[in-house]
């Protein structure tokens, strides 16, 4: 049995002890619709399974009334800004409810591509060249240096959301526009050309466990959000068909990624391995992943005997804070009480 799962099957709280569940989906940014399935999912697999579960959108309803309606736990089915990023992981923190996934400072690193590859960078890890540009000019000018092809990504957005790869020259300039649409920091990216792959990583610190590696073969090579979503044209190998010994040093990456980040509770870091050299490169990682009909987390899971139902129990059951506040706000007198 996958050692998380048999974990959180011991030791985790019942569906009873959880208390009252929110599952917070929708929310306000580009991912809304994704993250609407994403919760529909989770809700419905809680709920099977005993556990007072209610949605919850944020674009809806203030997150104080978490508070006010007696919610215990949350688990995160946003995606993108306001959701992956930090915010709403923050709101949780001065609410005092346990949340499924990274912390503040995880969460809100791995939403910038940008602030990722610089720590990965920095612990040594291997990550395509890239640049910052503001501008089509600079965009044109990073396309000199980086050659073709190149991605251009809004650095803070996912889903492949405002992504071009760019072949030519003409077309920098719209492919600028339509990324600068999304964020203000555009990250232009050496396109690595080979197997796309992704892995999946459950749990906390040297305890996370990475679950199998899925090889994405997309038509035409094109995994754009159409393809991730919507259709049926994308083929997900899990077995991924890799040698042993390069599934093996890819999940090794993936770990030393996830933690390189901070990451807890679960993740799935996305990579491309050249087709000519076998090098594994880091793309981005994702602290708050999908859970629709077509998303990898769930399809990786269930090939290591993790149903969907159990997945999304134990992701909840591992629901914590960054830091437990003190029994007494900061000015108060006396000895702080213990229950």
């Amino acid at each position: 049995m996958n050692p998380w799962l048999a974990h959180w099957q011991q030791a985790g709280r019942s569906p009873a002890e959880l208390g009252k569940v929110a599952v917070l989906m929708g929310g306000r940014s580009a991912e809304r619709e994704v993250s609407l399935m994403s919760g529909a999912g989770v809700l419905k697999a809680l709920r099977a399974q005993g556990v007072d579960a209610h949605g919850f959108d944020p674009a809806e309803r203030d997150l104080c009334e978490l508070r006010r309606e007696g919610f215990a736990h949350c688990f995160i089915a946003l995606h993108g800004r306001w959701g992956e990023d930090g915010t709403v992981q923050g709101a949780l923190e001065l609410l005092g409810i346990p949340y499924t996934g990274s912390g503040v400072l995880a969460s809100s690193v791995a939403m910038d591509k940008i602030m990722t590859k610089r720590l990965w960078l920095a612990d040594g890890l291997p990550t395509p060249a890239w640049r910052t540009v503001q501008s089509a000019a600079e965009t044109l000018a990073a396309f000199q240096v980086l050659g073709s092809p190149m991605v251009v990504k809004p650095s803070r957005e996912g889903s492949t959301l405002g992504l071009t790869k760019v072949t030519d020259a003409a077309q920098c300039e719209a492919a600028y526009a339509l990324a600068a649409r999304h964020d203000n920091e555009v990250l232009c990216e050496q396109f690595v050309s080979g197997d796309e792959v992704t892995v999946p990583v459950l749990g906390d610190g040297h305890h996370a466990v990475v679950l199998p590696t899925i090889r994405i073969v997309a038509p035409q090579g094109n995994y754009d959000y159409e393809h991730k979503y919507f259709t049926d044209d994308t083929q997900y190998l899990v077995p991924c068909g890799l040698p042993e010994g390069e599934e093996a040093a890819i999940s090794a990456l993936v770990l030393k990624a996830y933690r390189s980040i901070g990451c807890r509770g679960w993740a799935r870091a996305d990579v491309m391995i050249d087709a000519r050299t076998r090098q594994p490169w880091l793309l981005e990682i994702n602290t708050a992943p999908g859970m629709t009909g077509h998303s990898l987390v769930p399809m990786s899971a269930g090939a290591d005997g993790i149903s969907y139902e159990a997945l999304c129990l134990g992701l909840l059951q591992s629901a914590s804070l960054d830091a437990t506040a003190p029994d007494n706000p900061p000015g108060s007198s006396g000895t702080p009480s213990r229950d």
